[in-house]
């Protein structure tokens, strides 16, 4: 039977509890998932040649690590070309590209150190969107934003400062709003003595970075927080609490990442109220694996409450969604691509639930339909509306992508040094 004779049949199937698989793809053609550089290098940038540091981990040696920049633009083009749709890539700041003389520190950054990142957005019609990177540098080695040495924190400051200006000049570049988001490795390994000060340190820069003029429907700045980290087990300054109060007083946006929280904690839960009080919801999705581990996105429970919470509450346009992890243990590019796929697979699970009807189930009470229901739905025919909206995207259904990953790894990766 053919794709096309399977998604007909599939067509039919949920067509008889009130879902349009047509518009189901239309709407998930429409969504935009910002995927992040650093898969593809283990977050190793190009300005620096030291150690990662910050709590940041990438583990594993396999082949075909991109180690310039050409090398990390062809193998975010080959995993999109394995991904159905057109999305945006997520920089971070240590992503500068120096030509000649023009190196400088990262306080020092400006647009010019990345206008072939600029260039490469345009020639494809995408996005980027932004981070400054407050870590894996000399002068980040203990605390940043929230530091209490006065020439480190105006390091940082003004590091801050460039990355809004590099935002801002991103967006006019290829007409896409830029994210730019900001996360600090501060914190205590030990109980500290005193958790106000940093905070309020940290509270005042971020009022000089902000204090920068910028057009803000071009730039839209988040503040991404974090329970704990290695080295900062048990403090960090940029708490949840103080990310989500903080965003509310200046009129940015607090990150979610799903791996920066207990782990008896959800994001999906959050999702809606947030929702609830802010125009937009900014969201970093990864796979935490007992802590903030950053594995590969997989299509599991969480991812697809997480697109459950998106697309049942119609926000799909309100939410600013980038993914996060680094595994280099595994194929870089596979990883790439199995991510993207497990996000776009679990926003199209989202799209094929009668969530009118589920909610109407649970408003009556009827809880034992509303059960026997959603256990029904897990064998509804969702692969093979899938593997259509793959066919129509001219992308490879299944597992067959993994072919293209192989045979680019014995033409490119392994004659890499």
């Amino acid at each position: 039977m053919t794709t096309e004779h399977r998604y007909f049949n599939a067509k039919e199937a949920y067509k008889r509890i009130g879902v349009d698989t047509d518009y189901a793809l239309e709407k998930l053609n429409k969504i935009h998932i910002s995927m992040h550089c650093w898969q593809g290098d283990d977050v190793r940038g190009f300005d620096h040649e030291g150690p990662l540091s910050g709590g940041i981990q990438a583990t594993g040696n396999y082949p075909g690590r991109a180690g310039s920049p050409e090398e990390l633009m062809q193998d975010i083009d080959m995993a999109f070309s394995l991904v159905p749709g057109r999305h945006k890539i997520n920089l971070h700041a240590c992503y500068a590209i120096f030509d000649g003389n023009n190196r400088v520190d990262r306080d020092k950054l400006s647009p010019i150190h990345f206008e072939r990142w600029a260039d490469f957005a345009k020639e494809r019609g995408i996005g980027i969107d932004f981070n400054p990177t407050f870590f894996s540098h000399p002068k980040a080695e203990h605390l940043t934003l929230s530091s209490p040495d006065e020439d480190i924190r105006n390091f940082w400051i003004e590091h801050g400062k460039a990355c809004i200006r590099i935002s801002e000049y991103l967006a006019t570049q290829t007409g896409m709003p830029c994210v730019m988001n900001i996360w600090i490795p501060d914190g205590y390994k030990d109980v500290p003595a005193d958790r106000y000060t940093p905070r309020a340190r940290f509270k005042d820069s971020l009022d000089k970075i902000l204090s920068v003029d910028y057009d803000k429907s071009k730039v839209i700045v988040t503040l991404e927080s974090k329970v704990f980290g290695i080295g900062l087990e048990s403090y960090t300054v940029g708490s949840h609490e103080f990310c989500l109060k903080y965003a509310a007083e200046k009129g940015i946006l607090c990150l979610m990442d799903n791996g920066h929280y207990h782990p008896t904690e959800v994001v999906s839960d959050k999702i809606s109220s947030m929702l609830l009080f802010d125009s937009m919801v900014a969201l970093h999705v990864t796979r935490p694996v007992r802590w903030d581990s950053d594995h590969v996105v997989l299509f599991d429970d969480e991812t697809r409450e997480i697109a459950k919470e998106i697309i049942k509450n119609d926000a799909a346009d309100r939410v600013l969604l980038a993914l996060d992890f680094f595994d280099a243990s595994i194929n870089r590019i596979a990883a790439w691509v199995v991510g993207m796929r497990n996000m776009q697979k679990a926003l199209l699970y989202a799209l094929l639930t009668p969530h009118r009807l589920l909610g109407q189930l649970q408003e009556s009470g009827d809880f034992t339909k509303l059960m026997v229901l959603q256990e029904e739905l897990k064998l509804y025919p969702f692969g093979d509306v899938w593997n259509y909206f793959c066919k129509i995207n001219h992308v490879p259904e299944r597992e067959d992508y993994l072919a293209s990953i192989r045979d680019y790894e014995s033409r490119v990766l392994l004659n890499r040094r």
